[in-house]
């Protein structure tokens, strides 16, 4: 570990530095020698225990307590040992983990150099005041450095894992954005696909059942008028199919605008069905782009409900614009359904949904002479 380095660095450069005092304090040989094996002892414990006592519990024991005996015995043998404090005391706070158990092994390095100063001084009155005012000053200095910084590193722990928490919470946010992101989209085409798409493969089955009726009666003109329906009903189908891949605008609404749009849909649709649809939706004022094709998506899907259901022989398409708000209306003359009963189909829904993202609602109101639907959707209305 990187501060295992730098605290081996440290090891060595303060035994060396001790090793110095030592041989140059003019101390008896005797006691020299005694300093000297201190040191060394202070230096193997280092090198076998002590570099494997960080998050080890019984190595972490092990070497506070050759520590100790280093103390001890080295500042009994020469007083000067006592510098070794510098490295010591920072070593029991590094090492040992909980803030009771490093106060504990501060405590015992302080007993350790206390009972080496009394035995290389004596126990003399002036030595034990001498001894208790070292070594108390030594150990409130290093409860109090080691007791704030041991608060840093707590708080510095704590903004860590905040910080980790976020960037987790982040990571999750972003996955639920996205799978948000890719579930609207499948709705969104699911919406177009089933407005475009399925409602143009519909009319051509219809479509080509009443060319196949009219060729097995030998009506071919009529056929024929059927069949180049069909054509240009699957062209449509097909252009609607490449909008919808280039995510550009329905191919009914062009530059023109909803007023023509909606002319050509009735056109076709009378065309395809033999229901005869009115349009009424001239003197609009300007409607937002978007606004146009949510209006345009609920004429076609209320006209194919009309021709799924309705059985009926006129629809009317209305738009009317009042106080910056566009009504779509869609009335048939049909025999209605109970408006009250569960809905098995996606296009009633679907219109909801899709008004609903522009900021509109959708009404419908129905009875045995007919059924309208509404779609009101504000004038400036995005999707």
């Amino acid at each position: 570990m990187f501060y295992v380095r730098w605290m081996s660095i440290a090891v060595i450069v303060t035994t060396a530095v001790m090793a110095v005092l030592v041989v140059a304090s003019g101390a008896a040989p005797a006691n020299q020698l005694g300093a000297g094996a201190a040191l060394g002892f202070f230096l193997v414990a280092w090198f076998t225990v002590g570099i494997r006592a960080f998050g080890n519990t019984a190595a972490a024991a092990i070497f506070i307590g050759a520590l100790v005996v280093t103390l001890g015995v080295g500042v009994a043998f020469l007083p000067s040992m006592a510098t070794l404090q510098a490295i010591a005391y920072p070593l029991v706070w590094t090492i040992i983990r909980r803030t009771r158990n490093a106060i504990i092994g501060n405590i015992a390095v302080a007993l350790a150099v206390g009972i080496g100063f009394i035995v290389f001084l004596g126990t003399g009155s002036d030595a034990i005041a001498e001894t208790v005012a070292i070594v108390g000053l030594s150990l409130l200095f290093s409860l109090a450095l080691g007791l704030w910084i041991t608060q840093i590193s707590r708080l510095s722990e704590q903004r860590q894992n905040l910080v980790n928490e976020l960037r987790a919470t982040r990571d999750e946010l972003a996955t639920v954005s996205r799978d948000a992101g890719v579930a609207s989209e499948r709705e969104r085409l699911a919406r177009e696909i089933h407005d475009t798409i399925a409602q143009d493969l519909t009319g051509l089955v219809l479509i080509a059942q009443r060319a196949r009726r009219e060729l097995e009666t030998n009506n071919a003109a009529t056929a024929a008028d059927q069949l180049e329906l069909i054509e240009e009903s699957a062209r449509t189908a097909l252009a609607e199919a490449r909008a919808l891949v280039a995510s550009s605008a329905p191919v009914g609404l062009t530059s023109d605008g909803i007023s023509a749009a909606l002319e050509r849909l009735a056109e076709r649709y009378s065309r395809e069905t033999q229901v005869h649809v009115t349009v009424n939706a001239s003197q609009l004022p300007t409607i937002a782009r978007e606004a146009e094709v949510v209006m345009l998506r609920c004429a076609q899907e209320a006209l194919a409900n009309v021709r799924k259901h309705a059985n009926a022989s006129h629809a009317t398409i209305e738009v009317t614009s009042v106080n910056g708000v566009v009504t779509l209306s869609v009335a048939d003359d049909g025999s209605g359904f109970d408006t009250a009963q569960a809905r098995t189909g996606f296009g009633l829904d679907g219109m909801s949904e899709r008004l609903a993202l522009a900021h509109g609602r959708l009404d419908v109101d129905s009875s045995p002479a007919g059924t309208t639907v509404r779609a009101t959707i504000p004038l400036g209305a995005s999707s």
